[in-house]
């Protein structure tokens, strides 16, 4: 599977899952694949007080309890709504406990304004309807009830963002866990789909969204919330950076290498750059970037590319700084002004002080911001 652009995680790490499950012994609630033991080991790697025979790499990086307190809710009747900033890993978890569960992460439906309640239940296939009739065999199910049908876990990415009619119809999902099909007549035998034992659904949510598609308070009491805070550690968030720039250059096959010196640079320059927006007195004097690990990836990602492509296949400051300023200044002029104060108030004086890369890196950001303005 290594021609997919983007393989889903249980193809990803399909060795390591086949291996899980060949050791399990553990009791497994319903239809999972995996005991709730292992789905967290699958998660969060291994350790060697675990005394495996092999080494499990780390995927998700956080907080324990978040992981834990996730697999109880799914080994419940409730539904789990992962709740937090963009960019901190809600969907990435959604999709290793899917895979970990049921070996299938791809029950998704994306939650957009368009979303309509068919999405989450079934629509028909017109042409089989007009020559036969409406029947299940003309019926297209949503990933949401193959999930069901499956004992599957279905997943619902961006749920504010959905209105509230598609919000209604989760309700009755959650709480009867059955899909009624009216247009199949009155026979409970084909009008009905019930949930299968180990369906669930985890659903995602930007914290930022709030006031989009408010959450009603009846499907509220359907989740468990689990809040995933921004990573603010360094020493984890250089992990995560890390650990997603060896995938791509994996994917991508480059032989790059991207000097320690620059990461640190990286992560203080989204350290500072928070600060900043934590002591702004208004939105007008905030990136509209959320300043998140995600885009703190993009950033590399971007400066690896070029360098790889266009440059002299060695990572500098300049290019990082050129990626910086091209990724995060999504508003002209404010976005702009709000990148060239810090590069003088704090990236200059910081390299007359410190020397290293910051010189570099203060000239990759100007000339950025002069190509724009």
């Amino acid at each position: 599977m290594s021609d997919l652009l983007r393989a889903p995680a249980e193809i990803k790490y399909a060795e390591e899952l086949d291996w899980l499950e060949s050791i399990d012994d553990s009791p497994k609630p319903f239809s999972w694949r995996l005991s709730p033991k292992m789905v967290r080991l699958f998660v969060l790697g291994s350790e060697r007080a675990d005394g495996l025979d092999r080494e499990i790499s780390q995927k998700w990086f956080g907080d324990r309890s978040f992981v834990e307190r996730s697999i109880v809710t799914l080994a419940s009747d409730r539904g789990l709504l992962l709740i937090g900033d963009p960019g901190t890993g809600k969907s990435w978890l959604a999709e290793l406990l899917s895979a970990a569960i049921s070996r299938n992460s791809t029950l998704v439906v994306q939650g957009t304004a368009g979303t309509t309640e068919d999405h989450i239940k079934y629509s028909w296939n017109v042409s089989m309807v007009i020559a036969k009739g409406q029947s299940r065999e003309s019926m297209i199910p949503s990933p949401i009830m193959t999930a069901m049908e499956t004992g599957a876990i279905g997943r619902f990415e961006e749920l504010t963002r959905s209105t509230s009619d598609v919000q209604d119809a989760l309700i009755s999902i959650l709480s009867e866990k059955y899909v009624s099909v009216p247009e199949l007549g009155s026979d409970t035998s084909d009008n009905i789909v019930f949930a299968q034992p180990g369906f669930s659904i985890i659903a995602t949510a930007n914290s930022r969204d709030r006031g989009v598609n408010d959450l009603s308070s009846a499907l509220k009491r359907r989740f468990n919330f689990v809040r995933i805070p921004v990573v603010t550690n360094k020493k984890a968030e250089a992990e995560i950076v890390r650990f997603r720039t060896e995938e791509l250059l994996r994917r991508h096959r480059i032989e790059l290498d991207v000097p320690p010196t620059l990461l640190d640079v990286l992560l203080q320059s989204f350290a500072d750059l928070r600060a900043t927006a934590a002591a702004a007195g208004s939105d007008d004097e905030k990136l509209e970037s959320a300043l998140s690990t995600a885009e703190q990836i993009g950033v590399l990602e971007d400066a690896i590319l070029h360098s790889n492509f266009f440059g002299e296949r060695a990572l500098t400051a300049h290019t990082l700084a050129s990626s910086l300023v091209g990724s995060l200044a999504r508003r002209a002029p404010e976005d702009l002004a709000i990148l060239n104060k810090y590069l003088h108030g704090v990236v200059e004086p910081r390299g007359k002080e410190e020397g290293g890369s910051w010189p570099e890196f203060l000239e990759g950001g100007r000339d950025a911001i002069a190509t724009l303005s």
